[in-house]
C-alpha cells in the first residue's frame, strides 16, 4: 500500500454508476419502533400535558466499561448498516463515562456513536472508531450519513480509519495518534468533516478529493487533492491554494459548538457550548467547556410514530425536542417559536413531511439550535423543506443566533421526493455549520423529473455564516444568496448528473445555473475555499458557463475557488462569471481563481 498522496486523481468518480455494481441492502424494519401518538384531547377540553424526560428506546444501545458483549453487540448493528444506504435502521451507540479496551465499533449507514462525558477524555476507548468501505469494492464516496463524537480513542495501529464521504461528521474528538481519511487500498474518496476535535499525530487526506476541518489541533497535514479548507485549526498547513490546494484562515469568525448529551450524576443531560468569537483550537482544551446544560426533563423526548400535533404540543408547553433514532412522518410543520429551543436528533432521526408540508420552521427568535437530523423529501412535492426564520425576518441576532448542524436534506434516494427548495435561511447571523443538502443522483425515485428540487439552499438572512456547506445535484441554483454581509467557509458542489441537454439547463442567455450564485443586489459577500464539479454524463456535450456568479462590485470578494469536470463528462467556461479558464478536456483538473474582488 502507498504511503504517499496519489499523483493525480481518478479520471471520473461517478457515484451512480459506481451505485449499480453494489445496490444497498434496505435494511429490515424493527419491530417494535414506533409508539402511538398521543391521542387527541376531547372537544373543549385542554390536552393532558406531556411529560419530560423518560426512556431513550430500543434503538439507543448504551455500554458501560461493564457491560458485557459490546463488541458482538456492536458488530450486529454494523451487519445490519453496513449497506443499507436507503433502509430504515437507525442507531445512536453511546458510551458511558470510563475506559474501554479493545473494541472496533465498525460504522455503517444512520449509526452515530458518541461518549457521555463533558469531554472527550472522560470516555476513553483503547481501539478502533472505523470506517471502512468493504461493503463498496473499497470506493468510500457513497459512505454517508453517520458521525463519532466526544470520545478519546487510542487506535490499535496508531492510526485510525475514518474513510467518509458527506455526512459524517467528526466532533469533539480526541485522537491519541494518527487519522486515516481513505478506505483500505486507497480507492476514491468523496468528504469530508473535522470540528472541535484533536488529532495528535499525522492526518492523511489521501484521496479525499475535498475536505473541511474547523477550531481544532492537528499534529500535521499529509497532503491535499482538490480543496482542503482549515479554520481555526492549530498546526494547520499554511495558506498555499493551490498548489498544494490549502485555504487557510488562522481563526472562525463566529462558531458554536453543536449540543450533546451527556450524564451527569447518572441522569442525563443536554450540554449547550457557548459562542466563541474568532475561535482557534477546540473548545474543551482547559476541563470543563464554556456554556449551559439543561436536563432531560426539559426535553420531550420523542419516539418514532409520534404525530407532529403532539410535537407542537411539547414545544408550545416549554419543552425542547430530543428526537431518538428512527423515521418521523408529520402532516404538519414542526413549529419553532420560543427562543433558545433545541431540537437535536440521535442517531439521524429522520423527518419526512407528507402532503407537500415543511417539515420544520423556526420563528424570528434567538438561539435555537438544531442538530443531528434528517428531512428527507415527500413524494408530493413541498415547497420548502427546512424554513429558518419566517420570510422578511429582521431582528437582530449576532448575540445569540440560531445553529444548525449536521442537519441533513435528501430528495430522493430513499423513494420518490420532490421540493421546491430544499432549506431556506430568512434569519439574520444564523449559523449553518455543517450540512449536506442532496438531490439524490442514486438510489429509488431518481430522476430530471422524477426528484425535482430546483434549489438546494436559499439565503434570504442578512449576516448568515457558513462553516461547511455541501450541496449538490439541483435542477437549478444549488446555492443562491440574497442576503447582506454573507461568508462562507468551504463550499463542495457537483452539478446535477442527470440533465438530459443544453436546453433543460438553459438560463436564460447564461448556460446552465451557477452552483453558488450572489444575487444582484448584494453590496458585501465573502467566500473562502468553494469548488464546483461536473458530470453531465447523459449529455456529455453541455457546456456551463461557469461555477460561480456574483456581483462585479467591491464589497464582493472570493478566495480559492476551484471547477472541475469529471473526466470530460460536461465542461465549464469559467470559474467565476467570465473569469477563470475552461477546465480541460477529458482531463480531471482543476480550473481555478485564487482571488476575486478587491
Amino acid at each position: 500500500m502507498p504511503h504517499t498522496p496519489p499523483h493525480r486523481t481518478p479520471a471520473v468518480r461517478r457515484r451512480a454508476v459506481l451505485a449499480a455494481a453494489a445496490t444497498a441492502a434496505a435494511a429490515p424494519a424493527l419491530a417494535g419502533l414506533a409508539s402511538a401518538p398521543a391521542s387527541a384531547a376531547p372537544r373543549g377540553k385542554r390536552p393532558r400535558a406531556l411529560p419530560g424526560g423518560g426512556d431513550l428506546g430500543p434503538n439507543v444501545l448504551v455500554f458501560d466499561p461493564s457491560t458485557p458483549d459490546i463488541q458482538a453487540r456492536l458488530d450486529a448493528v454494523f451487519r445490519e448498516q453496513e449497506s443499507a444506504q436507503f433502509g430504515t435502521g437507525r442507531y445512536a451507540l453511546l458510551f458511558r463515562p470510563g475506559t474501554y479496551h479493545g473494541l472496533n465499533a465498525q460504522l455503517g449507514f444512520y449509526t452515530s456513536i458518541a461518549g457521555l462525558g463533558l469531554s472527550p477524555d472522560d470516555t476513553t476507548i483503547n481501539g478502533d472508531v472505523t470506517v471502512d468501505a468493504g461493503w463498496f469494492g473499497g470506493n468510500a464516496t457513497q459512505n454517508f450519513w453517520r458521525s463519532a463524537e466526544n470520545l478519546a480513542l487510542v487506535p490499535v495501529s496508531g492510526t485510525n480509519r475514518w474513510a467518509v464521504a458527506q455526512a459524517a461528521p467528526f466532533r469533539r474528538m480526541h485522537i491519541r495518534g494518527g487519522l486515516n481519511l481513505a478506505p483500505s487500498g486507497y480507492g476514491w474518496a468523496s468528504g469530508g468533516y473535522i470540528a472541535d476535535s484533536r488529532i495528535e499525530g499525522e492526518i492523511g487526506p489521501y484521496s479525499q478529493q475535498q475536505w473541511y476541518t474547523r477550531d481544532s489541533a492537528i499534529g500535521s497535514w499529509l497532503n491535499g487533492v482538490w480543496n482542503m479548507v482549515f479554520s481555526g485549526v492549530e498546526g494547520a498547513p499554511a495558506q498555499s491554494f493551490p498548489h498544494p490546494p490549502y485555504t487557510t484562515l488562522d481563526t472562525t469568525p463566529v462558531s458554536r459548538e453543536k449540543p450533546f448529551l451527556y450524564v451527569d450524576g447518572g441522569g442525563y443531560r443536554v450540554f449547550l457550548p457557548a459562542k466563541r468569537t474568532d475561535a482557534r483550537g477546540v473548545s474543551w482544551g482547559n476541563g470543563t467547556p464554556r456554556g449551559s446544560s439543561l436536563p432531560l426533563s426539559r426535553f420531550y423526548v420523542a419516539r418514532p410514530g409520534v404525530s407532529a400535533a403532539t410535537l407542537n404540543q411539547a414545544l408550545a408547553q416549554g419543552l425542547n425536542l430530543l428526537l431518538t433514532p428512527g423515521i418521523y412522518h408529520l402532516d404538519q410543520p414542526i413549529r419553532v417559536t420560543r427562543a433558545n429551543t433545541v431540537v437535536l436528533g440521535l442517531g439521524y432521526a429522520t423527518l419526512i413531511p407528507d402532503n407537500g408540508v415543511t417539515a420544520l420552521k423556526v420563528a424570528d427568535v434567538d438561539g435555537v439550535r438544531l442538530a443531528g437530523f434528517l428531512v428527507d423529501a415527500g413524494p408530493v412535492n413541498s415547497a420548502t423543506l427546512l424554513e429558518v426564520g419566517p420570510p422578511g425576518a429582521w431582528r437582530d441576532h449576532s448575540a445569540n443566533p440560531t445553529t444548525v448542524q449536521d442537519v441533513f436534506v435528501r430528495i430522493g434516494g430513499a423513494g420518490p421526493g420532490k421540493a421546491t427548495t430544499s432549506m431556506v435561511v430568512n434569519n439574520r447571523h444564523t449559523i449553518v455549520d455543517h450540512t449536506w443538502v442532496w438531490r439524490a443522483d442514486h438510489g429509488e425515485g431518481v430522476g430530471w423529473e422524477t426528484n425535482r428540487a430546483d434549489y438546494g439552499v436559499v439565503v434570504n438572512g442578512h449576516d448568515v455564516l457558513a462553516t461547511g456547506l455541501f450541496v449538490e445535484h439541483f435542477n437549478k441554483y444549488d446555492v443562491q444568496w440574497n442576503g447582506q454581509r454573507g461568508r462562507t467557509i468551504f463550499f463542495q458542489n457537483e452539478k446535477a448528473y442527470d440533465a438530459p441537454n443544453q436546453a433543460a439547463i438553459q438560463n436564460g442567455p447564461v448556460k446552465g445555473y451557477a452552483a453558488y450564485k450572489v444575487g444582484a443586489g448584494v453590496t458585501t459577500h465573502e467566500g473562502w475555499g468553494l469548488g464546483s464539479y461536473c458530470y453531465y454524463n447523459v449529455d456529455p456535450t453541455i457546456v456551463q458557463h461557469h461555477g460561480f456568479a456574483a456581483p462585479n462590485v467591491p464589497g464582493v470578494k472570493f478566495h480559492d475557488l476551484l471547477v472541475v469536470s469529471l473526466g470530460g463528462q460536461g465542461q465549464y467556461e469559467h470559474v467565476i462569471n467570465d473569469l477563470g479558464a475552461p477546465t480541460s478536456g477529458t482531463s480531471t483538473v482543476p480550473s481555478t481563481v485564487v482571488s476575486y474582488g478587491s
